[in-house]
């Protein structure tokens, strides 16, 4: 049996959850997210907790098993305090800057970057050379944080890039002059 999956998920008293036959809808403080579950899966809500259980011991429900347990917590921990994700700019000259729900990003390159932010997540800009993202939906908030930093991944020689606050580059040593 999944580790995971046979947790109990504890659901603060400001959730309120809502189960259909194959979708869950959580709602709370910061907002509203709803999640298909595939067959084999099911959801059972005792009094302030979920359990995650699965119909047959199959490949594909032991793998089903887990995620979901974990696919609903993330739900619970959205809607309760939201996900966040931050981002560092390396480089000389590299700034962002944001312009209405437009982030416009100089890397370096002969134009500016625009990057369209989606409506289900926040970006702000504290410092010209840190952008933050956030929102109720871990997955959306992980897609737009990678999706920035591929605009100009950090690379291996000067480190030059965005990168995330806490991610570790390995730097190369470059070329070595010999006589």
């Amino acid at each position: 049996m999944s580790r995971i999956g046979k947790i109990p998920i504890k659901v603060p008293k400001e959730v309120k959850t809502t189960m259909d036959q194959d979708a869950i809808t959580i709602e709370g403080p910061k907002g509203k997210l709803s999640l298909s579950i595939p067959a084999g899966i099911l959801v059972e809500q005792n009094d302030d907790s979920l359990v995650i259980k699965r119909a047959a011991n199959t490949k594909q429900f032991r793998s089903n098993h887990g995620t979901m347990r974990a696919l609903i917590w993330n739900m619970i921990v959205g809607v309760t305090k939201e996900h966040k994700k931050e981002l560092e700019i390396q480089g000389v000259g590299f700034r962002a800057q944001l312009q209405g729900n437009k982030l416009t990003i100089n890397l370096g390159f002969s134009h500016p970057v625009e990057f369209e932010v989606p409506k289900e997540v926040k970006v702000s800009v504290p410092k010209p050379t840190s952008i933050i993202v956030e929102g109720n939906d871990k997955m959306m908030v992980g897609e737009v944080a990678a999706r920035i930093r591929s605009l100009k991944k950090p690379e291996p020689y000067k480190g030059k890039g965005i990168r995330y606050v806490d991610e570790y580059v390995r730097r190369k040593q470059g070329k070595s002059v010999t006589k």
